[in-house]
């Protein structure tokens, strides 16, 4: 991705933003218009209707009646298109060949401006979204981090519940219900319209001008914030005959654009990013207690966390967790050496490049920068950042985030004593 790249950011008068991002040498383009809304904006009787309504998007506009006529004309010029409901953003995208850019640009316009919501096809999509959520039911490693969520935010609070929701609403949702959700989320002020890739601008601008322009302005939609007020560690196990435990061991962490945020980032890899990380070395390559463990950040804009997640032998839980809570005493005491500080900068850097090397990603990208930052964080200011962090900072980080009272444990597996586990929880 070259440094040079740029993005050309319009707001049209009712308050949407539109991202130009060129690169004239590209055979592809993608389109992907993305909503700062999700289930995090959802009350507990809405649970799962933001992903449930991605769904129905699907299903046919005036234009397209059905959903066979939205898939069969992008099938049609080979595009590669989908949707995603995340806790504060949803997303519709297509890439193509960049001489059908028109055409996606069309269909994921006119499915997000004109969907129809049919009834008839709301109760047939009810039973697709509840095998939708029994899939992920029989794959426990997918859903660990529900477990996880509901312990570290509470069930109460948005951010502590599912995105597919209990089977209970989806059961319930009427047309009503995703047409107010619709106008009180789906505002212009809370949408961007990316296009990446090999286009004319002025003509594309246009397009989205006379399509989009004609919504009015709307109001970014309330979310109730969250502040951590963890007293001491804490374990929820949900109960499964599984064949192999699953978990995760994660504290609460930063907010989008918090002064640490880079170092946590660099603090993360050297845990558990790639094959050679601290975590990965000790649990897989010289105890063989799990195929893979592996660490990540979530962020949101006011709180975050960074947890470790694997999956290992039922018998084998204790010695996994006593082990990573080991090397996280470990990276709190003692300064990183140069070298490995290094390579976990470099890992990060080179992860990042490839990354946003395709128009999709780099559409994606800027998309969820503009919803969750305001502005495009270009890659060249990240890697700067990335390369200012210094074992001090690492250190200082592990120190403020690694602490008994801050421990979350979720786990999946047939473990029935929670008590069992809270001795183990000491750092």
């Amino acid at each position: 991705m070259p440094n040079t790249m740029k993005y050309n950011l319009h707001t049209l008068k009712n308050g949407l933003r539109v991202l130009l991002v060129p690169m004239s040498e590209n055979e592809t383009a993608t389109v992907v218009v993305m909503t700062g809304t999700g289930s995090r904006y959802e009350n507990e009787q809405e649970n799962g209707l933001a992903h449930f309504l991605e769904h129905m998007f699907f299903k046919g506009t005036e234009k397209r009646p059905s959903a066979k006529a939205v898939s069969e004309e992008l099938d049609g010029v080979g595009a590669l298109y989908n949707a995603f409901t995340a806790k504060e953003r949803t997303a519709y995208y297509a890439k193509v060949r960049k001489e059908f850019l028109d055409t996606a640009l069309d269909v994921i316009s006119d499915i997000f401006l004109h969907s129809k919501l049919p009834a008839r096809e709301i109760a047939k999509e009810r039973g697709a979204i509840i095998q939708e959520i029994d899939m992920y039911e029989d794959m426990p490693m997918r859903t660990v981090d529900n477990v996880f969520d509901a312990l570290i935010f509470g069930k109460e609070h948005p951010l502590g519940r599912t995105i597919l929701g209990p089977k209970e609403n989806i059961k319930k949702f009427t047309r009503k219900a995703f047409a107010a959700y619709l106008k009180r989320n789906y505002t212009p002020i809370n949408t961007v319209v990316c296009i990446a890739g090999a286009f004319d601008e002025k003509k594309i601008l246009s397009k989205i001008e006379k399509d989009f322009g004609v919504r009015p302005h709307g109001n970014p939609p309330d979310f109730i914030s969250f502040t951590p007020e963890q007293k001491g560690a804490r374990v929820a196990i949900k109960e499964k005959n599984t064949d192999q435990t699953h978990f995760i061991l994660g504290v609460p962490a930063y907010p989008y654009l918090h002064k640490n945020e880079f170092a946590l980032a660099v603090l993360s890899t050297l845990l558990g990013d790639g094959m050679s990380s601290r975590l990965f070395l000790e649990v897989r390559e010289k105890r063989g207690l799990a195929y893979s463990v592996h660490t990540w950040i979530e962020r949101y804009p006011d709180t975050g966390y960074f947890a470790i997640q694997a999956g290992v032998e039922h018998a084998k839980l204790e010695k996994t967790i006593e082990t990573i809570l080991m090397e996280l005493k470990k990276i709190r005491r003692t300064a990183v050496p140069a070298e490995e500080l290094t390579k976990a900068k470099s890992y990060i850097k080179g992860i990042m490049t490839l990354a946003l090397e395709t128009s999709d990603e780099i559409a994606q990208h800027a998309a969820t920068s503009i919803i969750n930052l305001g502005r495009v964080r270009p890659l060249q200011e990240i890697l700067e950042e990335i390369e200012r962090v210094s074992a001090d900072d690492v250190r200082r980080v592990a120190k403020d985030i690694f602490k008994t009272e801050s421990l979350n444990l979720a786990i999946i597996g047939p473990h029935p004593k929670r008590e069992h586990f809270y001795p183990l929880l000491k750092i």
